[in-house]
C-alpha cells in the first residue's frame, strides 16, 4: 500500500467515526463472540484487539473478564471506546493505543495470550505489510497463544470491482480492502498450527469472509 493511500484510509476512518459515532453498534461481531469462547477455553486472559474502532469487540472481550489492549490508527474510535469503558466500569480492564499496524506492534515479546483482528488485515495493507504484521503478532504472542482474524476473501462481490489500487486491494466508497486468496492464508499460518479457515457472511451485500484460527506454537516447528 502507498503512504498515500494509506493517510488517505486514515483520514477517512476519522471522518466516519466523526460523523457516525458507533456505527457498528454495540453489539459483539460474531466472530469476536468465537473468539472470547475460544480464548476463554485456551486460558488465555490477555486480548489484544488489532483495528478495534470504537471498540465493540473490546467491550465484549473486557466484560468477558479478559484484560483488553485495543489498538487502532483512530484517535477518535479509540477514544470512544475509552468513554465506554469508563462509562461501564471497565476502564482498568481496557488499554488503549493509537497504531498504524504498518509499524511495529507497541508491546514486548510473548506478552499477550491471545490476539482478535475483526477484518483489520484485509484493509488497504500490502501483502509485504501483511507478512510483517503477521510476525509481530508471532513476536508478541505467548507460545500456545491464539489469534483469531477475519478478511474479506476473493469470492467476496467486490473483489475485482471498484477502484483498483494493485496487489488485490480494491476501493468501494472510500474503503479500500484487501482480498484474501486462500494461498495467502495458509503462507501466513507457515509455522503455526493452522485450526480452522470457517467462511462467513457479513452485512447486507453480503460481504464474504474467513474466520481464521491459528495458534502459535509451543515449541518450535
Amino acid at each position: 500500500m502507498s503512504s498515500d493511500l494509506g493517510s488517505a484510509q486514515q483520514q477517512h476512518w476519522q471522518a466516519v467515526y466523526q460523523d457516525h459515532p458507533h456505527m457498528y453498534g454495540d453489539a459483539p461481531s460474531e466472530p469476536a463472540r468465537h473468539a472470547a469462547e475460544l480464548f476463554r477455553t485456551r486460558g488465555a486472559r490477555t486480548v489484544l484487539e488489532l483495528g478495534a474502532g470504537h471498540g465493540r469487540d473490546s467491550m465484549h472481550f473486557a466484560h468477558t473478564g479478559f484484560a483488553v489492549h485495543a489498538t487502532d490508527f483512530s484517535l477518535l474510535g479509540l477514544a470512544q471506546l475509552a468513554q465506554d469503558a469508563e462509562r461501564n466500569g471497565l476502564a482498568e480492564q481496557v488499554t488503549t493505543t493509537v497504531h498504524d499496524v504498518r509499524e511495529p506492534l507497541p508491546l514486548p515479546d510473548e506478552s499477550v495470550d491471545a490476539v482478535f483482528a475483526h477484518m483489520l488485515l484485509c484493509m488497504a495493507l500490502s501483502t509485504a505489510d501483511i507478512r510483517a504484521l503477521v510476525g509481530e503478532i508471532e513476536r508478541v504472542l505467548r507460545p500456545g497463544g491464539t489469534l483469531v482474524y477475519t478478511v474479506r476473501h476473493t469470492g467476496d462481490a467486490h473483489c475485482g470491482t471498484g477502484i483498483a489500487h494493485g496487489d488485490g486491494i480494491y476501493e468501494h466508497d472510500g474503503f479500500a480492502v484487501h482480498f484474501f486468496d486462500r494461498a495467502l492464508v495458509d503462507e501466513l499460518a507457515t509455522g503455526w498450527r493452522l485450526g480452522e479457515v470457517q467462511p462467513f457472511e457479513e452485512g447486507e451485500l453480503p460481504r464474504r469472509l474467513w474466520r481464521v484460527t491459528q495458534a502459535r506454537p509451543t515449541s518450535p516447528q
